[in-house]
Parts: C-alpha cells; structure tokens; sequence
C-alpha cells in the first residue's frame, strides 16, 4: 500500500519514510476501511442496482486536520480500487472575516482532486441572529448543513460525507447525557430529513490524535476553525478537557468507551420504547416447572 514515488496520488506526495508513519498511514486506512464496511456505507454488490450510475459523495473540507485526513484517506481507499464511488471535495465559504479563501482551491487544484468551493456569507446571518455573549456554532452549523445538503444534490451526490472522528461522537455523547438528558451521539451513518440524502463519518473508529498527526506529517496547509472567535468557553471544550484527565489517569480509556456505544443492551437500560419490560412478565415460570424449550425474551421494539 505504501509505494514508490511514481505509484502515489499526489496527496501523498511527500509523505515521510518512516515506520511511524507507516503505521500511522495504514492505522488510519484499515480503521476507515472498517467504519465503511461495518455501517454499510457502500453496498454491496448483492445490494447494488448493477444499472444504476456509480454512486458519488460530496467530501466536506474546511481546511482543518480532520476534513484533510477525511479527503486523504478517503482518495487512498480510492485509488486502491477498495472504494467504489466518485468524490468531490467541496468547501464552502461562510464569509468570516480572515478566512483564507484561495488555500484550499490552490491545494485542491495543486493535487489534482475534483473540488467545489462555494461561497455563502452565513456568517453576517449568524452575527446578525445570535444574541451577544452566546456562540456563534449551533447556528452556523446549520446553515452550513443546509448549504451542504443543497450542494450535493445540485451535484448529483447521494452522500454528504463529514470528517467527525471517534472522539468527536464520544465528545457529543457526554453532551447530550450531561446537558440534553438523553443517551445519543453522532451517527456513523444517518438518513437526513428529506430522505434523500446519506450523512457519512467514515473517521468514526479513528482517535483525533492520528488525524492531527498525520495532518502535521503531511504539512496541509491547515486553517483554523475560531476565525469567528466565538469558540471560547465552549461546553465541548470542558467535555474534551475531562476527557482528556480520564484518558490521562487510565490510558485507553476514550477506546473502552467507544467500544461501549457499539455494545448496547436495551434490556439493560430503562427505555421502554427500546425494550418490552412488561412482556417480562409472561415469562414468570413456576420454580418447579421444568421446561425444555425456555421462552426467548421478548422482541426489541
């Protein structure tokens, strides 16, 4: 998978030589390999309508380490015949002050990968609806997510494809039990509203300290995500830093958690629209009786 100079996409070009990185590199192509095939992101051949055109997904770049890795490794999976689908990169402008717009359309013409950039001033939306001293994120996202969804269907696209990693879904788990009072996260894999459209995380397996590294590795030219400066204080800033502590006291501790949301028991939980916990009930035997064929629990909802 690691090859000669003449056997590259140019987005490697440059790549460094050493075992780290290697590792590294193939870390992150096995484990984005795994999210795609374990959430059915891709059908499979018996699922494929062989008239049907190849499918395309618009890959979301903001210019930050996580979008750059998402592109990278998305484009290896690619180029390796392991990744039957068209990409299209797109970037989409909001308009904040200081946002360096002709990064991105000079790397993406510089490495050869069919792009999009798109120009929307959501940010004067943004400043214009959000209250002094609050941030500026739910909105924009929005926004953002509208223009995105508009996009890719302007382009024929049958997925909106977003860099989110593991740690971001561990990240948004703690923010919905803490401050939502429900049990949910990101999905690796969602329908949107309209019905017409698949939100993809392929980096969904993958720590944000590998797409940090090999960003780094790779010299992207990264740009930063608070040119609006609205992101101090952020309640996803105080969950990172204590997830930080846990991971620090007891290393691995993010993957045992992550492990945990792919191992849910709904009979162990209290959600009655998840479990029948009153069929439980039928199940109730005399302690003499004897039966060969022991009742299975009652069906999930």
């Amino acid at each position: 998978m690691l090859d000669d100079a003449d056997d590259i996409h140019p987005l490697f070009h440059g790549a460094p030589k050493t075992t780290e990185f290697r590792k590294l590199r193939k870390r992150l192509v096995r484990e984005t390999r795994e999210a795609i095939e374990r959430y059915g992101m891709v059908a499979s051949d018996d699922r494929r309508d062989p008239d049907a055109p190849r499918p395309k997904w618009l890959v979301c770049l903001s210019g930050g380490k996580d979008s750059y890795t998402l592109l990278a490794v998305l484009t290896e999976l690619q180029w390796r015949g392991l990744l039957p689908v068209d990409l299209l990169a797109c970037n989409l402008d909001q308009g904040q002050p200081g946002f360096p717009a002709t990064v991105l359309p000079e790397f993406l013409q510089k490495m050869g990968v069919p792009h999009r950039i798109e120009y929307q001033d959501t940010y004067s939306i943004v400043v214009d609806k959000v209250p002094q001293g609050r941030t500026y994120c739910a909105l924009c996202s929005r926004l953002r997510r509208g223009n995105l969804y508009r996009i890719a269907r302007e382009e024929g696209c049958s997925a909106v494809v977003l860099g989110h990693h593991r740690d971001d879904i561990l990240e948004t788990f703690f923010l919905n039990l803490f401050h939502g009072g429900k049990i949910a996260t990101m999905p690796p894999k969602l329908l949107n509203d309209a019905g017409d459209l698949m939100v993809l995380r392929p980096l969904a397996h993958v720590a944000e300290a590998d797409c940090e590294a090999f960003a780094r590795a790779m010299s992207y030219p990264i740009i930063p995500c608070d040119l609006c400066g609205s992101q101090d204080g952020l309640q996803r800033q105080a969950i990172k830093a204590l997830l930080d502590g846990w991971e620090a006291k007891a290393p691995g501790r993010r993957a045992k958690m992550f492990s945990a949301l792919a191992s849910v028991r709904p009979s162990h939980m209290l959600d009655t629209d998840l479990f029948d916990f009153a069929g439980l009930d039928a199940l109730v035997r005399d302690p003499g009786e004897i039966v060969e064929n022991p009742t299975q629990p009652p069906a999930l909802r």
